[in-house]
């Protein structure tokens, strides 16, 4: 049996970080839902279904992968929005023909062969619901899928420790020890037996890592600066740097090479991103090569304290959460001193600056964002995403170009209100 990853008309909801990815490559915990439903499944050989115009991406990130197309008379099909747990692991692992497993109204996964498999082949659309399935035996079962952004916020307390286990347990196996990494004298590491840092990592005199609430994990190469201070549970991704006095609260998951200072509670930040000085980041989303301007602060509680309604695809949506920040599309960035407001949302390719706090919605490709703003440029945009690609030593390809493009092609109807 194969594996096929795919992505429903759900994904949308998780805009403005998907426009650029498909959602299974979001974060949470230390890894990608991709990642979690490939480890659950080894030794599957997998094919990666996505949206049309992210293909030659996704298969830019994915050698020897196949994406949109599916090899094999047998495939298990799983939605990217799932976790799978034990329970249903065992299911699907059972040889099964042609049933689809849901949960409420979604797809969950799906056993497909034979001429029901031949027939989706041949109508491979950006997304697979339901209606392929037509005449297909359905089952109900139970598991979690995530339907929002915030969804993944809220659950990555409980993934950060379960993360942590499975890292726990692999190192046991391999007798690995759990400290790896250069702590220098006078690093207070509190829980010791709930941390994890790895080989190459330094941390410098003064950091207090806190694992008494909540497990930490620290991958390889970091750089923990002087006199931080870490609480779990929190995961500091590979290359990544965490500045002098930044103070990393509970529910933080921080991507490969980034960098990390002031305060951050309950938000996850995708690799290369930066938010390198003083200012408060709260139960907030960045997607990948943000930059966040000294002093930027966010808002993630209301003052009268009611559920939070964010901008999501073309409408509100109440969040159901009292915490809720920022939400950031990639290639964004934000000037010094700027403030956003609870529930904020800013799309992809973005500049913010100026006095006062911006919109709750920002539209993708925005210059300025505060009072009068005017489209950024798609071409100058690129020009700027290619000069930080390359500050990392990563040339951006054509198919990343022709991306920009496109999404300033889908984009344009959130605009309507900015001038040229």
């Amino acid at each position: 049996m194969q594996l096929c990853v795919f992505e429903d008309k759900k994904a949308t909801n998780f805009l403005p970080i998907t426009y650029s990815r498909p959602v299974y490559d979001l974060i949470c915990g230390y890894t990608s839902l991709k990642d979690k439903i490939l480890r659950i499944f080894p030794s599957f050989k997998y094919s990666l279904h996505c949206r049309a115009y992210l293909k030659n991406v996704v298969s830019q990130y994915n050698p020897g992968i196949q994406v949109n197309s599916f090899e094999g008379d047998e495939i298990l099909f799983i939605n990217g929005r799932a976790l799978i747990d034990d329970n249903l692991t065992k299911i699907l692992k059972k040889k099964r023909e042609n049933v689809v497993f849901v949960s409420g109204d979604t797809v969950v996964a799906v056993h497909l062969s034979g001429s029901k498999l031949e027939s989706l082949k041949n109508n491979i659309n950006d997304f697979i619901d339901i209606e392929n399935f037509e005449g297909i035996t359905v089952e109900e079962i139970r598991t979690k899928t995530f339907n929002y952004i915030w969804d993944l916020i809220n659950y990555n307390n409980e993934e950060l420790n379960n993360e942590f286990e499975f890292q726990f347990n692999k190192r046991k196996k391999k007798s690995q020890k759990k400290i790896s990494g250069k702590i220098y004298e006078g690093v207070y590491l509190v829980g010791k037996k709930e941390i994890i840092i790895e080989k190459g990592t330094v941390v410098k005199p003064g950091v207090v890592i806190d694992a008494s609430k909540g497990s930490v994990y620290i991958d390889k190469n970091v750089e923990i600066f002087p006199n931080a201070v870490i609480e779990g549970p929190a995961y500091i991704g590979e290359s990544s740097k965490i500045k002098s006095a930044a103070t990393i609260y509970e529910n933080v998951s921080i991507g490969r090479v980034c960098k990390v200072g002031g305060e951050v509670e309950g938000s996850i930040i995708m690799p290369y991103s930066n938010k390198q000085h003083a200012g408060f980041l709260g139960h907030t989303y960045l997607g990948s090569w943000v930059n966040l301007g000294a002093d930027t602060n966010n808002s993630d509680l209301k003052n009268n304290y009611s559920t939070v309604k964010i901008y999501i695809n073309g409408k509100m949506v109440d969040s159901g959460s009292q915490f809720m920040g920022l939400i950031m599309g990639d290639h964004s960035k934000s000037a010094i001193n700027t403030m956003f407001n609870t529930g904020a949302v800013v799309g992809f390719s973005c500049n913010i600056f100026g006095a006062g706090f911006p919109d709750k919605f920002v539209p993708s490709f925005t210059w300025g964002g505060i009072g009068k703003s005017k489209v950024y440029d798609v071409f100058k945009s690129i020009e700027t995403a290619t000069t930080a690609m390359s500050r990392r030593n990563i040339i951006m390809s054509e198919d990343e170009r022709k991306l920009f493009q496109k999404i300033f092609e889908l984009t344009a109807s959130e605009r309507n209100t900015i001038s040229v």
